[in-house]
């Protein structure tokens, strides 16, 4: 099944579908994709970074978890597949995905959805809509970067901080220096290194296309994320989108605490990855931080902290939650829509 879940576009996949070694369900992914090919000509990926992704589903085995969730990345111009990230807009695709091929009994009203990310070993929760036991899709709700409204989704994420590095902080810092250049390193659902927009000549305002084609800026940004990925034990990020890097500054829009270009991580994002949107938001109540210093966020326990992220999109709303005052424990919020666009046989 083919779905926009978010801000992006993936393929969903059942798990028991594809061959059991990597390297051949690799190859059989590549081929479906159409990759390599930077238009992805031959295949059903959509020629860009956010819409040439798939997720692998499975019923889980887990207590208290209704299916497994594995993402994968796929190159559009190289033969590349990365399955050290996560993408939490993929999914939103996910639950909608599992009640659909009967992975989990669809309830009268709405039908809640626990799902494991293999790639964060995170735990999330859906809430679907499903009126009369039938998925909703249709709705009221707008999300940044998406046309038109549909029904909202739910989403709540557990375990989230330190799920590649080990730690929230994963240089143990709140500020490192790169090349001379100052950044925070979080990893909160997705590790990634943030660095104020004008420390490398820019507003943090810029459009997408022309930070893309700021071929000094790219090539600074992609110099940092390697200095930043090996201090922060992930090794080479060479062929690796992880870590991500980020420019951020103060917004420019009423309503906004703070504004972000994410990259992805050569070309900058759209609008911005949930995973993005959670770290930065966790970022904004560490004091010392680049962000803390923007926003002056203060942590308090066990109370709902709602962040507001402008992006080249609009404004993503995140809430976070700190049960007591450890990082560690944070749980994170967001409302995001998926639709299915088809559903059927790819030849490959």
């Amino acid at each position: 099944m083919l779905f926009r879940g978010g801000t992006s576009k993936g393929v969903c996949l059942l798990a028991d579908d594809l061959p059991a070694d990597n390297q051949k369900r690799n190859q059989l992914i590549l081929r479906m994709m159409g990759s390599p090919d930077h238009r992805q000509i031959d295949g059903i990926g959509g020629g860009s970074f956010t819409t040439s992704k798939v997720a692998i589903i499975s019923k889980s085995k887990k207590k208290g978890v209704d299916v497994d969730y594995k993402f994968l990345q796929v190159g559009t111009d190289k033969a590349i597949i990365d399955d050290k990230p996560t993408c939490g807009n993929v999914l939103t695709a996910v639950g909608v995905f599992a009640l659909e091929n009967n992975l989990v009994v669809i309830k009268e009203g709405a039908t809640t959805v626990r799902i494991f990310d293999i790639n964060t070993k995170s735990k999330i929760t859906q809430i679907i809509q499903t009126p009369n036991k039938v998925i909703q899709y249709k709705g009221d709700f707008s999300i940044a970067g998406v046309p038109g409204s549909a029904s909202a989704i739910d989403m709540s994420f557990d375990d989230i901080a330190g799920g590649k590095t080990g730690h929230y902080l994963p240089t143990s810092n709140v500020i490192d220096v790169f090349n001379g250049i100052h950044a925070t390193c979080v990893d909160v659902s997705m590790p990634t290194v943030f660095i104020k927009a004008q420390d490398l000549g820019c507003t943090g305002l810029e459009d997408v296309n022309e930070l893309d084609s700021n071929k000094a800026l790219i090539e600074s940004l992609d110099s940092i994320r390697e200095l930043a990925s090996q201090k922060m034990g992930l090794g080479n990020s060479k062929g690796s989108v992880i870590p991500k890097i980020a420019l951020i500054s103060k917004p420019n829009v009423n309503g906004a605490d703070i504004n972000i270009r994410y990259f992805t991580p050569l070309s900058c994002h759209p609008a911005i990855a949930v995973s993005a949107s959670f770290c930065l938001s966790v970022g904004c109540f560490i004091e010392g931080t680049l962000m803390h210093q923007m926003t002056k966020c203060k942590l308090s326990p066990n109370q709902n902290h709602e962040v507001s992220i402008q992006n080249p999109s609009g404004v993503t709303k995140v809430t976070i939650n700190f049960p007591d005052d450890d990082i560690f424990h944070v749980k994170a919020y967001i409302k995001r829509t998926a639709r299915i666009i088809f559903s059927g046989s790819i030849y490959a």
